[in-house]
């Protein structure tokens, strides 16, 4: 029995190409479905299966309770002990439930589940294993040529898929053939897993490389680019990581045996080898292989100027620009090519356009400059027209009351208490009239050359008028009384607080001044103006 059972187990696990752990676990999982089937699907069930000789065992695990309120999931503590004696409450014990017979019963109903559940286990181990290869090199049969793509046998009972457009242009395939594919991507689907391969991704190339060369497989030499139009030509950037390597005579090999291999590989595709080098302007110079370069001008956007000779021009840019286009691939430059005579030619136009635009920003700059200048002379003369009268009125000096002595205050109105400061000396010689006198406030000082006009425009009135509109103003106000102070001769009702900011310049003379008398204050003061 016990040779019987395991050699059954190899048997399947040989022909299904999957590990015996797999096919043990799937006997499991259908005798677990196999006894929900029958005895209920509440349950926790685990089935047990020794490999040795083939018995299976059905256990239920339950928790350990004082009272059972469902028999399935739950287990008395008496009950528990007698199954484990460590058993404690809320714990879980596993039961016995194995029927009898069961061998038997599940042979005839797990049948289908164990087939289902191997090929389900086929499915997952096919997706691990070849999910782990992507990015490698493969060998398959053709098995199917259809319009969409090429089915490839790969050996394990999977199948991967060349569609239409990894297959190189040109190649032509047959039944049986074997072909040597790069996988690039593997899909998990319902009906296993989709292995794609293509024959033109540019890291196939790589791979090929890695097979015939030695030293990239190694690591001595180092492919540091790779530009490929499949089934035509290619362009690789290598470089050595240790000194005295010729990194390009390693990949061609002895009289160019090593890329042969690779070429009749890919169909006859070219390959070209050229060698890498840091500094970029070097580097486009060697992807232009075969043709010469003069000389490589990088400009601004990743735009590279490359100068060949005359007669190389055509070889630069290649079949339909395919040489051109294979070396901007190559640097990720984009290459403007030019023979000498047309480089040149274009030299010279550049010149004399940066000649002309040098010439117009020297007459622009000029032309600011006088306009500059003309501006200057037109603010010097507009301020030389600028007159003494034109200006504002500046006040006569006025000596400091450091240099006068102080003469009787005032009292503010209102306030007898409190003493405002004195007058300076300096205006007792000065005959005053309340009434003529024009206040003006300290602020009206500090205004600007058009309040001073309008000013000098009021002050030409005639003196008259003056007076006679200041004497119906101060006829409107009843001031309080205040100290007599003596000035000029004359005793007045001024208050203090305009004495100290009348100006001297604008005080009317003496013999324009005749006393009045101040309506309300009980003052006697003559009541008309001398003409």
């Amino acid at each position: 029995m016990k040779s019987e059972f395991q050699a059954a187990i190899n048997q399947v696990a040989n022909d299904r190409n999957l590990p015996r752990e797999v096919i043990i676990d799937a006997i499991r999982s259908a005798l677990v479905k196999a006894y929900k089937r029958d005895y209920g699907e509440k349950q926790n069930i685990v089935a047990t299966l020794d490999p040795t000789i083939g018995t299976a065992r059905i256990f239920a695990e339950k928790q350990v309770v004082e009272l059972i309120e469902d028999a399935d999931l739950q287990v008395g503590t008496v009950e528990a002990q007698a199954i484990d004696p460590e058993a404690m409450l809320g714990s879980i014990v596993r039961v016995d439930v194995t029927p009898k017979n069961f061998g038997r019963i599940a042979a005839q109903t797990a049948k289908q589940v164990i087939l289902q559940r191997i090929r389900e286990a086929k499915r997952d181990h096919l997706f691990s294993n070849y999910s782990e290869r992507e990015g490698e090199l493969i060998v398959g049969t053709v098995q199917f040529i259809g319009p969409t793509g090429v089915t490839l046998a790969l050996g394990d009972e999977a199948e991967a898929t060349l569609l239409k457009d990894e297959q190189i242009p040109g190649e032509h395939y047959r039944r049986e053939q074997r072909l040597r594919v790069f996988i690039y991507k593997v899909e998990k689907t319902s009906r296993g897993p989709q292995i794609l391969v293509s024959r033109t991704h540019k890291k196939m190339l790589l791979r090929l490389m890695e097979i015939e060369v030695p030293e990239i497989a190694n690591g001595v030499v180092e492919v540091r680019a790779i530009a490929r139009e499949p089934g035509q030509r290619s362009k690789v950037a290598v470089s050595a990581r240790q000194p005295g390597i010729d990194p390009v005579g390693s990949c061609v090999g002895l009289r160019g045996g090593r890329i042969q291999h690779i070429v009749e590989e890919l169909s006859g595709e070219k390959i070209d080898i050229v060698p890498w080098n840091p500094d970029l302007a070097t580097f486009i110079a060697n992807a232009m292989s075969p043709a010469k370069v003069v000389s490589v001008t990088l400009t601004e956007g990743k735009t590279a100027n490359v100068i060949v000779p005359d007669r190389l021009l055509s070889l630069a840019i290649g079949k339909e620009g395919q040489n051109a286009r294979l070396a901007a691939k190559l640097t990720g430059w984009r290459i403007d090519i030019v023979n000498q005579t047309d480089a040149a030619g274009r030299a010279l136009r550049v010149m004399e356009e940066a000649a002309a635009r040098a010439e117009e920003e020297r007459a622009r700059r000029a032309l600011e400059d006088q306009q500059r200048a003309e501006a200057t002379a037109l603010l010097a003369q507009a301020e030389a027209t600028l007159t003494t009268e034109e200006r504002p009125q500046v006040a006569a000096d006025i000596a400091t009351p450091e240099d006068q002595p102080w003469v009787e205050a005032a009292l503010i109105p209102g306030e007898p208490d409190v003493v405002e400061e004195p007058m300076p000396q300096a205006f007792t010689d000065i005959k005053l009239d309340p009434l003529a006198v024009k206040v003006v406030d300290d602020a009206e000082e500090d205004e600007t050359s058009s309040a001073a006009m309008k000013g000098k425009k009021k002050a030409k009135k005639g003196k008259r008028e003056i007076a006679i509109e200041q004497r119906q103003l101060a006829a409107k106000k009843k001031k309080a009384p205040v100290r007599k102070t003596a000035v000029g001769g004359l005793e007045e009702d001024l208050d203090w607080q305009t004495l100290r900011n009348v100006k001297t310049d604008e005080i009317l003379a003496e013999d324009e001044i005749a006393p009045v008398e101040s309506p309300g204050n009980g003052l006697e003061e003559e009541s008309e103006l001398e003409n």
